[in-house]
């Protein structure tokens, strides 16, 4: 596919995208009260002019690029920082000061990205992961605004569905200038996808240098002494559509040889969850507490994932069950849980890797073998501990991403 070929065929798809995010407004609202924005109309600003633009898709990638945002702004740089979803956006508010600029991104069509050029006029671009959307990086190259892909993941998956288009990805990516891999694999995937060899750096991934909230984790310590330091505890935690059945089972499994276990169970999105039904349950947004007789704590609330898995023993992450590619291991490992996660890790592969060769994390494939494995910790302290302490500490021995990231940042704009 060509890039006019491209533009043509984006052209074409907006009625299309905009029934999307109608539809997906039926339930989370702010989908369509962000319509304007994603279409970038609006009269251009003044003073608006020469901000880093920054993009991160959706919670975990904002969290992970806080870091990079923070020394930036340290660095005297005034930044635009945008995000697909509501979610992001939220964790966006809640990270960042006044000073910086919030909006969700142009869609990825022609007009709507020369609107929010000509709006923003951006002097730099610095995009997480594997956001690589052509009409934006197209008219980035043509405005000669150099890019920086930062914490960079490319699966063999994904490349081979980017060599489907053609040219278009090539002359997309002419325009990058640099880019921060996260392994030597990625690097070597990034290079068949056509970016120069001598663009590309490996620094690691950003996400082990993610700082917890220490409010959340005291918040966390504290439920722990209300729900009762002797039980066992354990978090299942971004469960997914497909999975809570699966880790429902597991529970009961558990509840067999422990049977005063808690589960503390935090759907991925909670506005799609549904209360578990036989056992007694807490739902956490509608205020209910945990008393001795309760099963499962249903943690339907956004923004206090750390505070649930530091009040657990256990966490199993979600994501891994259904092919998503599961969901950030390395919060519950940096706190010294084991980690317990599915086969489906193609978006943390590495970092799966590095927690499974250590002893910090235990691969089941469905809801009896979670119920196995989490009956085996629980029955086993000495093991447990054991296990938490090497996810932590594989986190501990990968930090630094953040320093190189900014440095190479820093270069490049100097």
């Amino acid at each position: 596919m060509t890039p006019t070929g491209y533009r043509f065929l984006t052209r074409l798809s907006v009625p299309m995208v905009l029934a999307y995010l109608w539809w997906r407004g039926r339930r989370e609202v702010n989908y369509r009260a962000g319509l304007r924005e994603r279409l970038a109309l609006g009269e251009p600003l003044s003073g608006m002019g020469g901000r880093i633009w920054v993009h991160a898709a959706s919670v975990g990638e904002v969290r992970a690029v806080v870091p990079i945002i923070e020394g930036l702004q340290r660095a005297g740089h005034a930044l635009l920082v945008t995000t697909n979803t509501p979610g992001g956006r939220a964790a966006l508010e809640q990270a960042c000061d006044d000073g910086v600029a919030i909006a969700y991104p142009p869609l990825d069509t022609p007009g709507a990205v020369e609107r929010f050029m000509a709006h923003w006029r951006p002097c730099a671009g610095v995009f997480v992961e594997l956001e690589l959307w052509p009409n934006r990086l197209l008219a980035l190259a043509k405005a000669q605004v150099p890019v920086v892909l930062v914490n960079a993941r490319l699966s063999e998956r994904s490349l081979v569905r980017y060599q489907r288009l053609g040219e278009l990805m090539p002359r997309a990516l002419e325009g990058v200038r640099c880019v921060l891999a996260q392994t030597s694999a990625d690097q070597a995937r990034l290079v068949q996808l056509g970016i120069p060899a001598e663009r590309i750096q490996v620094a690691g991934n950003l996400k082990f240098d993610q700082a917890l909230d220490e409010t959340q984790i005291s918040a966390g310590q504290a439920l722990r002494r209300r729900i009762g330091p002797g039980r066992p505890v354990w978090v299942a935690a971004s469960v997914r559509e497909g999975e809570q059945d699966g880790v429902l089972t597991a529970h009961a499994l558990l509840r067999e040889t422990c049977p005063d276990a808690l589960l503390i169970l935090v759907p991925r999105h909670p506005q799609r969850g549904e209360r578990p039904t036989g056992a007694v349950v807490a739902q956490r947004s509608l205020g209910e507490v945990v008393t001795p007789d309760t099963q499962i704590l249903y943690a339907d609330t956004l923004g206090e994932l750390v505070m649930f898995l530091a009040a657990a023993d256990v966490a199993f992450v979600g994501g891994s069950w259904v092919p998503v590619g599961g969901h950030n291991p390395l919060e519950p490992a940096a706190l010294g849980l084991p980690v317990l996660m599915g086969p489906a890790v193609t978006n943390f592969q590495a970092v799966d890797t590095l927690l499974g060769q250590a002893g910090g994390r235990q691969q089941v494939a469905d809801g009896p073998a979670l119920g196995q494995a989490l009956t085996g910790l629980f029955t086993d302290e000495v093991a447990r501990q054991r296990a938490g302490e090497a996810a932590r500490q594989v986190v501990s021995a990968h930090r630094g991403a953040a320093d190189h990231t900014l440095a190479a940042i820093g270069e490049l704009l100097n």
